[in-house]
């Protein structure tokens, strides 16, 4: 208690004005605080029919599988792949390459300026060794029309190719060749032998690398069968073309 007669100590001016300033600072605060949940109160569907001192502010939560080690919220699906991790090529996929650079040396080298089929059969390469298939093309070539113009042979040799396409046949040049009572040549499953030093044989091997690589036009484009312009098998199939002593049918 303060003496009689004595008045307590009045409070300087400095100190009242900090003391209405922290009053006013603290009211304004409450004012933005009380507007702020109001506002979000009232535009939150979940809470629009409630009053506001009921409200109550939902917490953001976050799930701990999203949040990395850092605190941050990150989707891990849009990381970038570890850089670390070794990267595995399969041999196929290392091959493309190589593949494709074979393939387009192959393209190139069948490619072969020439105006007219004789000379693209001079330049044509003949290989030391064939495949099989181009064997029994080469063959058959030799053996059918050996004596047949250059046209001739080339459409000898696309029948053989055709058929080798066609569900009807056998699906490979050999096994068009070897498919019994098919070519007269052919006896007991078996070519005879070829004089492979003469200038028929090298003809027909390169008629049947052009064929193969469709590097000439076919007259006798889409045919199946061909017979002896001698001969009349009476065949009812639709007549393509008759090339030198062949007619052509498909």
């Amino acid at each position: 208690m303060p003496a009689r007669g004595l008045h307590p100590a009045q409070p300087s001016t400095a100190q009242t004005d900090d003391y209405m300033t922290n009053i006013l600072r603290a009211a304004s605060l409450a004012a933005v605080l009380m507007t702020a949940a109001g506002t979000f109160i009232a535009t939150d569907p979940g809470f629009a029919s409630e009053s506001a001192t009921q409200a109550t502010i939902p917490t953001l939560q976050i799930d701990r599988a999203m949040v990395d080690h850092s605190g941050d919220a990150i989707d891990k699906s849009l990381r970038a792949p570890d850089s670390s991790l070794p990267i595995q090529i399969s041999d196929e996929t290392a091959d493309a390459p190589s593949a494709i650079e074979d393939a387009i040396a192959d393209a190139d080298s069948a490619r072969i300026e020439a105006a007219t089929l004789g000379e693209l059969v001079l330049k044509m390469p003949i290989p030391d060794t064939l495949d099989a298939e181009t064997q029994c093309l080469a063959g058959t070539i030799y053996f059918e029309s050996k004596g047949e113009t250059l046209s001739g042979q080339l459409a000898v040799g696309r029948v053989v190719l055709n058929r080798a396409a066609s569900p009807r046949f056998p699906n490979s040049i050999c096994g068009v060749v070897y498919q019994r009572s098919q070519f007269s040549f052919v006896r007991g499953g078996k070519m005879p032998r070829i004089n492979t030093a003469s200038n028929s044989w090298r003809n027909a091997v390169a008629i049947a690398q052009i064929a193969r690589n469709e590097l000439w036009k076919n007259d006798a484009k889409g045919a199946l069968f061909f017979h002896a312009a001698r001969v009349s098998p009476h065949w009812r199939l639709t007549r393509i073309a008759q090339i030198d002593n062949h007619i052509f049918y498909r």
